[in-house]
């Protein structure tokens, strides 16, 4: 979740859209990526394919889906790959800018909806689930222990030296954390919060300042902010609460309709079909589409 708040210009990295901006940029992304990755989890990273924004539906219209700030596969081929490994990490990278929620019990559910597409119907292979790294940034520390990383994964609470490889980690990064980490990460960390030429200050910053740098300079990139921060205004001036986290009303399905109003006349088969949309995550899905194309056209040929 970012700050929308702020002026295209004080964008930090850390700020979903930048984040977002960057991460799928076809020339710089997949070097972003691994830079930011290889730093936070000291180690080396290899090819990536990079989504974000990606919407996991909800298997029925009741529930509740869920949307990935930036998706990263890393493929594990060959040689590199250990004896029962499988080919793919799956990284889930998500800063968080707002307080309140329960992070574990959040994680635990987007954790679940990743894993439940990761395996083909029929699959009995389950040695074939890739490993999954959900990572949280966020300027405040969610544990409250002045940590820089807090680490998560299974274990047996009777035999601790019993390893138990379900490939599932949870990692919390707290940009002023003092404590556990080391210097690159603490780098990294604050570059993310604040992301200027003056907090670029090892070679991994540095490279990574140079890939935001050219992202920012995008006249796209800055005219795509400007329309989501209208779309933004047009929620606070509806009244959506939490960032449309909660659902949306006749009338929130009308805002979207009007948002879109703003490239041009919409057609009445469109206009009916948003407005009978029940599923919330396709909703917000194309609210977010809306704030990024160029006309109608391009939304409806989109969505």
């Amino acid at each position: 979740m970012s700050n929308i708040n702020k002026t295209f210009e004080e964008l930090d990295v850390i700020d979903d859209f930048l984040m977002n901006a960057v991460a799928t940029d076809p020339e710089v992304g997949e070097a972003f990526c691994r830079t930011v990755l290889s730093v936070l989890l000291q180690k080396n990273i290899r090819k990536l394919h990079v989504a974000a924004q990606k919407t996991v539906p909800a298997m029925r219209p009741e529930l509740r889906g869920i949307r990935m700030d930036v998706e990263i596969m890393e493929e594990i081929a060959g040689k590199n790959r250990q004896k029962g490994e499988p080919d793919m990490n799956i990284y889930d990278l998500e800063p968080h800018l707002q307080k309140g929620m329960n992070f574990p019990k959040h994680n635990r559910f987007y954790q679940a909806k990743i894993d439940s597409r990761l395996m083909k119907s029929g699959e009995r292979d389950f040695s074939k689930l890739p490993n999954l790294f959900v990572l949280t940034i966020t300027n405040f520390d969610v544990f409250g222990k002045d940590y820089m990383m807090y680490r998560f994964w299974n274990h047996c609470e009777e035999v601790p030296e019993l390893k138990y490889e379900d490939g599932l980690q949870f990692i919390y990064f707290y940009t002023n954390g003092t404590k556990g980490g080391n210097e690159d990460i603490k780098a990294m960390l604050r570059y993310l919060q604040k992301s200027t030429k003056e907090n670029a200050t090892d070679e991994a910053t540095k490279m990574v300042h140079e890939y935001v740098s050219k992202v920012k300079i995008l006249p796209e990139v800055r005219e795509n902010y400007m329309r989501f921060d209208e779309l933004m205004e047009y929620a606070k001036e509806k009244g959506w609460e939490e960032g449309m986290e909660k659902g949306m009303e006749k009338g929130r399905r009308q805002t979207l309709i009007e948002l879109l109003e703003l490239y041009g006349e919409v057609p009445e088969e469109l206009e009916m079909r948003l407005q009978n949309e029940e599923d919330v995550e396709k909703l917000r899905q194309w609210c977010l589409l809306a704030a990024k194309v160029q006309s109608v056209a391009e939304f409806i040929d989109k969505m």
